[in-house]
């Protein structure tokens, strides 16, 4: 498995083809697509101290495969306190075995390995040196008169930066001078310069260091964090992995890189000589611009230009050389480029995996879902933030965009899987398909309740109370996941993403466009607001930036991003200020070509300050020779060559025009998202209302319907008919449900229905005697009950109860006098958590998440029924009664453990949560 790496790039082809082989098997009988390792949820598995052993190694891959894991995700971080001669030192020879023992195991278990390039975040470590470190621009300012010289040497002033130097020395005078001094620097720093008339302003330019260290290091993974801008020290920090690997294959899948979380990193030392060959003037000349706080419309030009360029460096200097790094290791990256002071869709097309995350915790109207504003952040993921990464894996074709998902969903310990299931669908339907629960904090056995853990997890881990019931959720996410990660992506419009209008503010130097911050950089744009309303009404897109455009062919009309990728039917620009020349050269010859392009707005003007007059005067040139005339209402059109230009301020009303329809499925509220596959498509439909649907949908395709429903895994061909030519399928979706829609042309085999459910009659109430039994939790095991009533059991007046996070076990039976109606559905109402169901002992399955409902009519039978209910509960309770009592659990090096508000952790003064079965549980008999 440790062979020598190879190189050429057919093998990569054959690599990526390989990893994404799920999405090439057929179907299972019954409709569902064969699951892969890849389809199942993976974890961020965070390796304390990299305090592990093979027996610790091989116990927990075992218990992860068996709650539904296809794969971990190795981050070393800090360790904790009183373990530290267990620490292995990151890529010591004992590391490297650590590794090797993992990927072999995970390989006998079916599983995939990827693995932290580095430990902690962002990368940095002992091989990092200053001179390969974080570099910021330091600037010092002297006054001079008329006749004066500088008396002092030029040297930075600001600590710790001895190894700072000068790049250049402006002057700047009263009368409006500006020269070059750096000819005039002596090597010991004095400036053989006497000022001239008027009084003037030196500037010195230093290439200092941000002396960032990595965050959250784990043994042999500390020091200072790395300059992502120099393609120099990217080598010497990726060199310290090739002597480790000794220059073989490791078996790991896909090499990770977290967010970008580098603070005052503006600089690096080749940014001067950069920025002069790619923007085409000197920055030196002004450094005085460039660091001031003066907002003109120039300085916010000469800023787009330097953000533009330190975009430039990212890309070329980190990502495509650590990309190429992994590819020699016959390894795939994965990547967080949002955080990134760059382009987002150029940084995320540069890797093969592009991953987003979900940071906080989504408002969703669906009743009795918890939201406690104490236990959330004030934050709200944007889904849109999320189409950054899954439009560039569409756009260049790469069938994979993963997901940090569930971080700081909630306070810790009080995550449902109830309140993990929407989010993870909502960034389904932003196009993620490879789910990362955040996450895993592996613990030794040896280690007391609750074990190791991450400060930032929603502690997906075997001490969990909820762990036995994992399985509910990841075999949905699997299933979701077989569908999505199927075919292609089916999205109808590209819509191009002005990044020059985000760049051009004079407001700061580096631009981070943070998941946090798009308040700030995304939300205020008319791209954002466009694409939200197109989104809302049931049009499917992807985002295009100016270089994936440039690549763009045009095919019998369609746009092709990329030879894997699929196509798209029209180009929407939104009203933008600032577009490069060539990229309206680019749209105009893509019209020419054939095909369709929708303006919200011509553009303004062009970025940047080299040549802006010649460059204004190209635009508004090529603007002017385009013919349009009025279309119909609002529209304006330019048919140009075997193409069309449309330009509108409603943009809804020109894609009608155009002949490219929405999907009207959402004016009921639901959402979705498709992928194309061989001979049909699929429709993942996901009801985020307060209200149940049962209607007839309409759908832009045609065929036979086949339903899938994601939780319980059934599958039947719907109801369908068609209303003005266009195809309607019925559907009943409750508040919180999922279904998949599978269209596919030409007669259906065994058409086995879908079992609709239309006419309830009384309800059976199961309010008998129930029998309460818990078999496995702590901090000790309660006494049976005999229940006479349905109710949390922290509401037993049992201090001991109060307490307890684990598994009870409710029993109880009922008489079903004739057994006549076509299906019964079991409704147990309010769970808290989660409930593994037994029906005359045959299991019904996990009902995990609202409305915790089954159908059940297959295990009942005419008389005497027996019901059992597995329920676990939150592991909060548990916390708090550890807290109160001042029982230590908590001892970590770094940050040790923090609240969601990233204070002290304490859960003495929480209120006891709810837990187990409250019910009413009911079935309801459905006659037709």
């Amino acid at each position: 498995m440790y062979t020598k790496r190879i190189i050429p790039v057919l093998l990569i082809v054959l690599l990526m083809h390989h990893f994404a082989a799920g999405q090439n098997k057929s179907a299972k009988a019954g409709g569902w697509p064969v699951v892969e390792k890849q389809m199942k949820p993976w974890t961020r598995w965070w390796w304390m101290g990299n305090a592990v052993s093979q027996q610790n190694l091989s116990d927990v891959l075992e218990k992860y495969r068996a709650a539904g894991l296809g794969g971990v995700e190795i981050t070393p971080i800090y360790g904790a306190v009183g373990f530290e001669k267990s620490y292995i030192p990151f890529l010591s020879p004992a590391w490297i075995d650590m590794l090797h023992f993992t990927v072999k195991k995970a390989d006998s278990l079916n599983m995939g390995v990827d693995m932290n390039t580095g430990t902690g975040w962002p990368f940095g470590g002992p091989q990092i040196k200053p001179e390969n470190a974080a570099t910021k621009l330091i600037t010092q300012q002297y006054q001079l008169k008329e006749d004066e010289q500088l008396g002092e040497p030029v040297r930075v002033k600001e600590e710790k930066q001895g190894d700072a130097r000068v790049q250049a020395l402006i002057a700047y005078g009263s009368n409006g001078e500006v020269l070059d001094l750096f000819p005039f620097l002596q090597p010991d720093g004095h400036l053989n310069w006497k000022a001239g008339k008027g009084s003037w302003e030196i500037y010195a330019l230093f290439a200092g260091k941000t002396r960032q260290m990595v965050k959250r290091a784990a043994p042999g993974g500390e020091g200072y964090t790395l300059d992502h801008l120099d393609k120099n020290s990217v080598g010497v920090y990726l060199g310290r992995f090739d002597t480790a690997f000794g220059g073989k294959t490791q078996g790991v899948r896909s090499f990770f890189n977290d967010s970008y979380e580098l603070f005052g990193a503006t600089w690096t030392p080749t940014f001067l000589s950069t920025f002069k060959k790619n923007r085409g003037y000197d920055l030196s000349m002004h450094i005085k611009e460039l660091v001031g706080d003066t907002s003109t419309e120039n300085v916010a030009r000469l800023k787009s230009d330097y953000r533009e360029t330190m975009s430039e460096l990212l890309l070329n200097n980190f990502t495509r050389k650590w990309t190429g790094w992994a590819h020699q290791y016959q390894s795939l990256t994965r990547n967080q480029s949002h955080g990134s002071p760059g382009n987002l869709l150029d940084l995320y097309s540069a890797v093969d995996i592009p991953e987003t995350e979900t940071f906080g915790s989504s408002y969703f109207p669906i009743p009795g879902l918890r939201r406690d504003p104490a236990d959330i952040q004030n934050t709200d993921p944007d889904p849109m933030m999320s189409k950054f990464a899954s439009s560039a894996a569409h756009t260049s074709g790469k069938k994979l965009t993963s997901s940090e998902t569930f971080t700081w969903l909630t306070e810790h310990f009080k995550t449902s899987f109830s309140q993990c299931k929407p989010e993870a669908e909502r960034l389904f339907l932003a196009g993620v398909n490879h789910v990362f629960y955040h996450g895993t904090t592996n613990s030794p056995s040896n280690i007391p309740w609750p074990g190791w853990l991450f400060y930032a997890a929603v502690e997906i881990n075997p001490n969990n109370s909820l762990w036995p019931q994992l399985g509910g959720l990841s075999d949905y996410i699997a299933r979701c996941q077989s569908v999505l990660q199927a075919g292609k992506a089916d999205n109808e419009l590209l819509i191009y993403w002005p990044v020059y209008d985000v760049w051009n503010t004079a407001k700061g130097m580096d631009m981070a466009l943070k998941v946090h911050d798009v308040d700030r950089w995304l939300h205020p744009s008319s791209f954002y607001k466009l694409s939200t309303r197109l989104a809302k009404v049931g049009y499917s897109f992807d985002f295009a930036s100016d270089g994936q455009l440039k690549k763009t062919v045009i095919t019998d009309k369609m746009l092709h991003t990329a030879a894997d990728a699929s196509a798209y039917k029209v180009l929407i620009v939104p009203s933008c200020k600032m577009m490069p020349v060539e990229t309206l050269e680019k749209i105009i010859q893509m019209a020419s070509a054939g095909a369709t392009v929708i303006f919200e707005e011509l553009p303004a003007d062009v970025p940047g300050l080299y040549r802006l007059d010649v460059r204004r005067t190209q635009l508004r040139s090529m603007l002017a020779k385009l013919p349009f005339v009025n279309a119909d209402n609002s529209i304006q059109q330019c048919k140009i060559g075997k193409g069309l230009i449309l330009l509108a301020d409603d943009v809804q009303l020109a894609l009608k025009f155009s002949g490219c329809y929405r999907e009207e499925l959402t004016d009921s509220g639901l959402q979705f998202i498709r992928r194309k596959i061989n001979g049909g498509k699929y429709y993942y439909v996901v009801n985020h209302t307060d209200r149940d649907v049962d209607s007839y949908i309409p759908l832009n395709g045609n065929g036979h319907v086949q339903l899938l429903d994601p939780q319980s895994g059934a599958v039947g061909y719907a109801n369908t008919n068609l209303k003005a030519g266009k195809l309607q399928v019925r559907v009943q979706l409750k508040s919180g449900q999922t279904l998949i829609l599978k269209v596919t042309a030409g007669a259906a085999a065994k058409r086995k229905p879908w079992q609709y459910l239309n006419k309830p009659t009384e309800n059976i109430s199961l309010d008998g005697t129930w029998a309460l039994h818990f078999t496995e939790g702590g901090p000790e095991l309660p006494a049976d009950r005999q229940l006479d009533h349905l109710g949390s059991w922290t509401a037993l007046g049992d201090e001991k109860l109060d307490a307890f996070s684990g598994t009870g076990v409710y029993t109880t039976s009922f008489n079903l006098k004739a057994k006549t109606a076509k299906e019964y559905v079991l409704n147990l109402n309010t769970v808290n958590e989660s409930a593994r169901v037994w029906i005359n002992g045959q299991e019904v399955g996990i009902l995990w998440s609202i409305p915790f409902e089954a159908r059940v009519g297959q295990y009942l039978k005419e008389g005497n029924n027996t019901l059992k209910i597995e329920v676990v509960n939150l592991m909060a309770n548990r916390i708090r009664y550890m807290d109160r009592r001042k029982i230590e659990w908590r001892k970590y090096h770094e940050i040790n453990f923090v609240n969601i508000n990233y204070k002290d952790f304490d859960a003495s003064n929480w209120s006891v949560m709810p837990s187990g079965l409250t019910g009413p549980v009911t079935i309801t008999p459905f006659i037709d």
